[in-house]
């Protein structure tokens, strides 16, 4: 990982993917980013050796897919059985993905309430799908939480707007989803957006890029000022 830059590889499962809405949607949002889309289906054939490169390449592997009947489609297991070898994993005393961030983008058509005990379907998707974790804690990899898209044709335009925004930050911002890393994430990310308006619409695009770098700078001056006041009653507690 080269200073906050971070390599993302999106190892996604689809079998149908052209006429998935809410895929090809995730597939608009990542292209802002400097993560690459591995389709599995989309390959000709499984080049061992090829993928445990992009593997060993990136710094967070996310593994995309839909839910079919409590799991992944058949695309990603056969991915798995032939490239996640005991031996890449673990066994020939290596941990080729150790250290590497692993996370899980699911979508689903079901509400996320019924992904619970008690719900319609009274277990989590965490219980459900725990082979994945199961996997990436043998290779000794760094687990992020999942990220869920349920339902996408059901939500309004500002829910999608949100959507795109949280999975943007999901595979490209740094981990833990802290204040600071998200101020760093939008900072970052806007001041590419301010460098690609045209020369009419810099100097507002710099204003609000200027206003929301000094709100950022306002918050840590308060911040550092509470630990202050905290340190000092801390103190007088002794």
């Amino acid at each position: 990982m080269e200073g906050d830059h971070i390599k993302t590889l999106i190892v996604v499962s689809h079998p149908e993917i052209s006429g998935s809405q809410t895929q090809q949607f995730l597939k608009k949002g990542s292209e802002s980013t400097d993560a690459i889309w591995h389709h599995i289906e989309g390959l000709k054939s499984i080049e061992v050796d090829l993928e445990r490169q992009l593997l060993e390449s990136a710094d967070r592997i996310i593994f995309q897919f839909p839910l079919y009947w409590y799991s992944a489609p058949a695309g990603l297991k056969e991915w798995l059985d032939k490239v996640m070898s005991r031996n890449f994993v673990y066994g020939d005393g290596q941990f080729h993905l150790e250290d590497k961030e692993f996370g899980l983008v699911v979508t689903t058509g079901l509400p996320e309430k019924d992904f619970q005990v008690g719900g319609a379907e009274n277990m989590t998707l965490d219980q459900l799908l725990s082979p994945y974790r199961a996997f990436a804690s043998r290779a000794h990899m760094k687990v992020l939480p999942m990220f869920l898209v349920d339902q996408f044709w059901y939500k309004t335009e500002h829910q999608q707007m949100q959507l795109l925004i949280d999975y943007q930050r999901y595979i490209s911002q740094k981990f833990p989803d802290s204040l600071k890393n998200r101020q760093s994430w939008f900072s970052e990310h806007l001041a590419k957006f301010v460098e690609g308006l045209n020369k009419n619409e810099k100097p507002t695009g710099n204003l609000i890029l200027d206003t929301f770098q000094q709100q950022i700078d306002d918050l840590d001056q308060l911040n550092d000022t509470l630990q202050m006041i905290k340190e000092g009653e801390d103190d007088n507690l002794e």
